[in-house]
């Protein structure tokens, strides 16, 4: 297998386009067309995590958080970033990297946190908005079933957890073929009306471009009719954050002590106990202070989180229990479910979960 090989599989689970618009995820550091050897699964490709791979003949590695964040415009090793990049390169070692992309889909971070706290009827915190589009064209219906065949099969009329949805309705279409014109139904210069079919499809934004080739390519007319709208429904299975619910109702201090105990915590910053007993949970891997107000709306009774900061702890308003566990603690599952996900994908070689702890922060 090549490293797109590996890497295609890793997009159909957490598609690239789902990451946040900061981010920088996707392949990093190396050829695409590279054979892979074996792959290293690592929270942070650092240097010598780098040289873990070099050991464990791993050509290349599966990161969660990207060395490379943002642009830099040399490099002389004169910094971590540039010390990790320098001995990859130097030794064939490809980097890809996927961070946010893997915290918006449904069996990804926040999985991994509520997994851990044994959380039920889980959904998700904070749906990603202004993914979905919808498409509408007009089709002859002798070839109705073929165009909706090509396009489910190009990733259109997914809606939850149902496929191959659309909408149509009947009417009749009119046209005229110019002389530079070449119809395939109809004459030059003659008015044409053909019973049509106005077919609706909603479909994630990532796929418009294989779904308008498909229908460019299946539609029988040489100029085909189309509309494109973005829509302000929410991706009900794609976003960020997780809720859910404990099985029986615990105390607060009970409740912290648990966390802190399953996710390794050196510590947990909190705000101030609200004395009643915690049954729905909220839950969101690494820097979570702006999904403070959604945990609040969706009825939380805690929201455990990373990164919190003096004033974000105000946010409570005495209506929520705000857990800062760690950033790097919040996602400490996340490697084995990466590794897990290769794992059950690729039999080619073997899948190597790193051994190196990278969490740069210490506790006293």
């Amino acid at each position: 297998m090549t490293i797109r090989d590996v890497t295609n599989i890793l997009e159909e689970w957490a598609p690239l386009p789902y990451a946040e618009d900061f981010d920088n995820v996707g392949l990093l550091v190396g050829n695409a067309t590279s054979k892979v050897t074996n792959i290293l699964v690592t929270h942070d490709a650092l240097e010598h995590v780098v040289q873990e791979a070099i050991d464990e003949n791993c050509n290349l590695i599966v990161c969660f958080h990207p060395i490379l964040f943002s642009g830099i415009k040399r490099i002389t090793g004169a910094n971590y970033v540039e010390k990790a990049i320098i001995k990859a390169i130097k030794n064939d070692i490809a980097i890809y990297a996927l961070h946010t992309a893997l915290d918006n889909v449904s069996y990804g971070v926040n999985y991994g946190m509520a997994k851990a706290l044994d959380l039920a009827d889980t959904q998700i915190l904070i749906p990603k908005k202004e993914h979905i589009r919808k498409l509408v064209t007009y089709v002859p219906h002798h070839s109705l079933e073929d165009i909706k065949e090509v396009l489910f099969k190009a990733g259109a009329g997914q809606i939850g957890n149902y496929d191959q949805c659309s909408f149509g309705v009947s009417g009749e279409g009119t046209f005229r073929a110019s002389k530079n014109a070449n119809p395939t139904i109809g004459s030059i210069g003659v008015q044409h009306k053909e019973p049509e079919t106005q077919l609706h499809v909603t479909y994630e934004k990532h796929h418009e471009a294989t779904i308008l080739k498909a229908l460019f390519s299946n539609h029988p007319y040489e100029e085909v009719a189309y509309e494109i709208t973005t829509l302000q429904n929410n991706l009900q299975n794609v976003g960020l954050g997780m809720i859910g619910t404990l099985k029986e109702p615990i105390s607060e201090i009970d409740f912290l002590k648990h966390v802190k105990e399953t996710f390794k915590s050196g510590g947990i910053r909190h705000s101030e106990f609200l004395n009643k007993p915690i049954k729905k949970v909220a839950v969101l891997g690494g820097s979570g202070a702006f999904g403070i107000s959604q945990a609040i709306r969706s009825g939380a009774d805690i929201y455990i989180t990373a990164d919190l900061k003096y004033h974000d702890y105000y946010k409570a308003e005495k209506r929520i229990l705000l857990a800062d566990i760690g950033h790097f603690e919040s996602e400490r599952f996340t490697k084995n479910i990466i590794a897990d996900y290769l794992t059950e994908k690729i039999r080619n070689f073997a899948v190597v979960l790193s051994k190196e702890n990278t969490n740069p922060i210490n506790y006293l």
